[in-house]
């Protein structure tokens, strides 16, 4: 699994975090990410999802040069 913490102290809109929560709790899909559980720690929100080998994809964006043609493929998938 990996955590995810979110510090709500910092966070304006509150809501929206606990929207994405719900979405994410209601879909499942193999080439998405998972989410599986959460909880509060003291004024952190410790999100815990499925592990990605390789890291985040918003690091490899800021790593690599993605062609129109590639980057339309990882959102197809």
């Amino acid at each position: 699994v990996a955590v995810k913490q979110v510090s709500l102290g910092k966070q304006p809109q509150k809501e929206l975090i606990v929207n994405e929560l719900l979405v994410a709790k209601n879909n499942k899909h193999p080439n998405i990410v998972n989410y599986l559980d959460s909880y509060l720690v003291g004024d952190k929100l410790w999100v815990i999802m499925e592990y990605m080998d390789g890291g985040p994809l918003s690091s490899v964006i800021k790593k690599v040069c993605m062609t129109e043609g590639q980057i339309a493929a990882v959102c197809r998938e």
